[in-house]
C-alpha cells in the first residue's frame, strides 16, 4: 500500500505511525517553481494527533546523478502543546552537511503554525512556501483486491483517510542547475542519545511486494547508494517468482526503481516514475511491474478533493 505500514508484519515502524512515511512526491507548478512533498502518520490521527517531537523528518535531492543528497529539508517540530498546538521549524542544507540526517545548515522557517484541524496554514518567506498538518491522502487503490488475490472490489481504500503532510515549494533554482534531480524522504528518530532511521524511501510500494519481513529493519535504516549492491538479486528473485522474469529482464526492470530515488526531469511534466504528481496510478504501475504486464490496473481513479493551490492536498475528512 505505497509506503504505508513500511515495518515489518504491516506494522509502522517501531510501532509509532508518527513515523510512517506514506509517500513523496514531486511535481512543478506554472511559475519555474518546484514542489516537494512527503505524508506520515497513516489513518491520522488515529495513530498520533501531532508529530513526532524527537523526529527528523527530511527530503533529500540529489542533484548530480551520483545517489547521495547535495540538498537536503529538515523539518522538525516542536512538543505539543497543552492545547495541543505545535510548530516547524525547517533547515536546509547543502554538501556534506545534506548527507547528516541531523537537522543541520540554514534555518528557513522557525515556530511554523502546525494545522491539526480542516483550516489551512501556509507560511511564506523568500520565495518559499511551507505548510504542514492534518489533510486528506491521496494515495488510492483497491487495497481489498489486491489481498484477495486481484479480486477487485471497486472499493478505494484511500477514499476517507488522513495523514499528516509536509509540503514545501520553492523557486526551480534553489535545487541547482540540472532540471534532472533525484529525491527521497527519510524519519530518523532520537534514541538513547543517537539518531536513528527508521524509515526511508521514494518509490511507492517498494518494501511491501521485494523486502522480506526480516530485511525492512535494515532498509529503512540503509542509504540509496548502497541499494543497488545490496537488493538488486533478492529482488530479481521475487520478480522471478511474482512474474516469471528471466534474471535479465528483471535487472533492467529493477533499474526503474533501484536505487529508491525518484528520478524527475523537470523539463518534461510530471508523470511516474519520472516524478510523481498527487494524482499518478502508481498502484497500477506497481501492478504491472511485479506481474510481468499481466495485472495492469486496479480500476480505482484518483482523489478528487486535491486542491488546485498550495498546499495541493486536500482538506482532511
Amino acid at each position: 500500500m505505497s509506503h504505508h505500514l513500511s515495518g515489518p508484519h504491516l506494522r509502522s515502524p517501531m510501532d509509532d505511525a508518527r513515523l510512517d512515511l506514506t509517500d513523496l512526491f514531486a511535481f512543478t507548478v506554472p511559475g519555474g517553481r518546484t514542489v516537494l512533498i512527503m505524508n506520515v502518520n497513516p489513518l491520522a490521527p488515529t495513530g498520533g494527533t501531532a508529530f513526532h517531537p524527537d523526529a527528523v523528518y527530511r527530503i533529500n535531492v540529489d542533484t548530480d546523478g551520483d545517489n547521495q543528497a547535495d540538498i537536503a529539508y529538515s523539518f522538525t517540530f516542536s512538543d505539543p502543546a497543552d492545547d495541543g498546538e505545535q510548530t516547524l521549524a525547517l533547515h536546509r542544507a547543502t554538501g556534506a552537511e545534506a548527507r547528516v540526517h541531523e537537522a543541520a545548515g540554514t534555518p528557513l522557517f522557525t515556530d511554523v503554525p502546525v494545522s491539526f484541524g480542516r483550516e489551512l496554514s501556509v507560511t511564506q518567506a523568500d520565495g518559499y512556501k511551507v505548510s504542514a498538518g492534518l489533510r486528506s491522502d491521496p494515495f488510492f487503490a483497491d487495497l481489498d483486491g489486491i489481498v484477495a488475490d486481484f479480486t477487485w472490489t471497486g472499493t478505494d481504500w484511500g477514499a476517507d483517510k488522513n495523514v499528516f503532510g509536509i509540503a514545501l515549494e520553492m523557486p526551480d533554482a534553489e535545487l541547482g542547475d540540472n532540471p534532472t534531480i533525484g529525491v527521497w524522504a527519510r524519519v530518523s528518530l532520537h534514541v538513547d542519545g543517537e539518531l536513528k532511521s527508521v524509515d526511508r524511501g521514494a518509490h511507492p510500494s517498494l518494501t511491501a511486494y521485494f523486502n522480506a519481513e526480516e530485511a525492512k529493519d535494515g532498509y529503512n535504516e540503509g542509504e540509496p547508494a548502497d541499494d543497488w549492491a545490496t537488493y538488486l538479486e533478492p529482488w530479481k528473485a521475487a520478480l522471478a517468482h511474482t512474474g516469471g522474469y528471466t534474471p535479465e529482464a528483471a535487472e533492467e526492470t529493477l533499474r526503474t526503481i533501484l536505487p529508491d530515488i525518484l528520478r524527475y526531469d523537470r523539463t518534461r511534466p510530471a508523470a511516474y516514475p519520472n516524478g510523481r504528481t498527487l494524482t499518478d496510478d502508481v498502484t497500477s504501475a506497481r501492478l504491472t511491474m511485479i506481474s510481468n504486464g499481466q495485472i495492469t490496473s486496479d480500476h480505482i481513479g484518483p482523489h478528487k478533493d486535491l486542491l488546485a493551490h498550495f498546499p495541493y492536498l486536500g482538506t482532511p475528512h
